[in-house]
């Protein structure tokens, strides 16, 4: 089985690539599909927690459900779904239908991402589990860093749908690589039941891993899904200048990845309180300058690395909570992220209906980051207290 790590790694990674970019492009070709299908921004807006929804329903439950399921055939059915989730999304003739192919899509992305863990993990040489999980977690970097850039440029220039329709492509391209090349890993099946793997969540730990993920995150999280509409309306960019954007985003959010993980190595708690303290001050700081293209585009970059650099400590620290059922845990952490996703677009979309106005989601994402430093300190403290 080992001989096959060579190409599962690449294999999978492709795959994780394609399915977070038909998740994050969303963010450049929002107004596009707003206008199209003459739904308002903060409509358009509930297309993610639309997905985030299915991920955090999915997740845990699917993952618990098929938790004695064959690996390798059970990855295939989920990227089957989702090639026909993002193939129906480019074909939705109304907002309603493109309402439910997002929630279809994303019902099965935190079961396919934590079986694909498990498979990689599987296939890796003595020693270089940390690393091969690294790889397909970069695999989610790619897709901001080229992913959502690509998409933008593709919906700039063709229109959303054939977005999507790209997103389809590089999907079915890594089903026949996982086809091909992935082994059929039956040994690493669970063989614990779904309540025993789903009782996880009643450790109180483990519930405030979750909320620290999910309350940490959401500020950034507001900001990221009215992000084409912030840099052209407020700032005033250019509608091609969205694409660039998101990669500048993206490269700060890989530069963030590795810093964050380098500190949370070594005082996890101090730094990820330190690190959503810099980000609250970010987002303040970008309502500050948005009026100015040239520190806005800078201001862009320091978001994605800070607000990237305290995603590894939290994994971390679900991870840790949650070592009874691992592989329902790296569906936890995806669940709890998508929480913040849809809870951070419901409240940008009802701040913007509520006449605050766009730049007024930089202030209100630094509140709820603030929030994040508070729960994080109350997990903190409960963590020193001994048992």
């Amino acid at each position: 089985m080992r001989p096959a790590a060579n190409a599962t790694v690449p294999s999978l990674m492709l795959c994780v690539f394609g399915i977070t970019t038909g998740e994050f492009v969303i963010a450049g070709i929002l107004p596009d599909i707003a206008t199209d299908l003459a739904v308002s921004i903060p409509a358009a807006g509930l297309l993610v927690t639309a997905y985030a929804i299915g991920m955090i329903v999915g997740g845990p439950v699917l993952t618990a459900l098929t938790a004695r399921f064959p690996r390798k055939p059970l990855i295939l059915v989920m990227l089957g779904i989702t090639i026909a989730g993002n193939l129906a999304s480019a074909l939705a003739p109304s907002y309603g239908v493109l309402f439910a192919a997002r929630i279809v899509t994303s019902l099965v992305t935190s079961t396919f991402f934590a079986n694909a863990i498990v498979i990689a993990v599987s296939t890796a040489a003595p020693g270089k589990q940390a690393s091969t999980v690294s790889k397909l977690v970069f695999g989610m970097n790619l897709s901001m860093i080229l992913g959502a850039p690509i998409g933008t440029f593709i919906g700039n220039d063709h229109g959303w749908r054939a977005t999507f329709v790209a997103v389809t492509v590089c999907c079915a391209a890594g089903f026949l690589l996982v086809w091909r090349v992935v082994p059929d890993v039956r040994d690493a099946v669970g063989g614990t039941s779904a309540v025993a793997e789903l009782r996880v969540f009643r450790a109180r730990d483990v519930q405030l891993a979750i909320a620290v993920t999910a309350v940490g995150n959401a500020g950034l999280l507001m900001v990221f899904t009215f992000f084409a509409p912030l840099v052209t309306n407020i700032t005033g960019f250019p509608a091609a200048a969205v694409a660039v954007l998101l990669l500048v985003y993206g490269v700060g959010a890989a530069v963030g990845n590795f810093a964050g993980g380098w500190l949370s190595d070594r005082a996890p708690m101090r730094s990820q309180l330190g690190l959503l303290g810099v980000l609250a001050a970010a987002l303040v700081l970008t309502w500050a300058v948005s009026g100015s293209t040239v520190t806005t585009a800078i201001m862009v970059f320091v978001l994605g690395a800070v607000g990237f650099s305290v995603i590894p400590g939290m994994q971390a620290r679900v991870l840790s909570t949650a070592s009874a059922a691992p592989t329902v845990a790296m569906a936890v952490n995806a669940s709890a992220y998508q929480l913040a996703a849809a809870f951070a677009a419901w409240l940008g979309g009802r701040v913007i209906d509520g006449g605050f106005g766009l730049r007024s989601l930089y202030v209100v994402a630094a509140a709820v980051t603030l929030a994040g430093i508070a729960v994080s300190l109350y997990a903190w403290r409960r963590a020193r207290v001994p048992a």
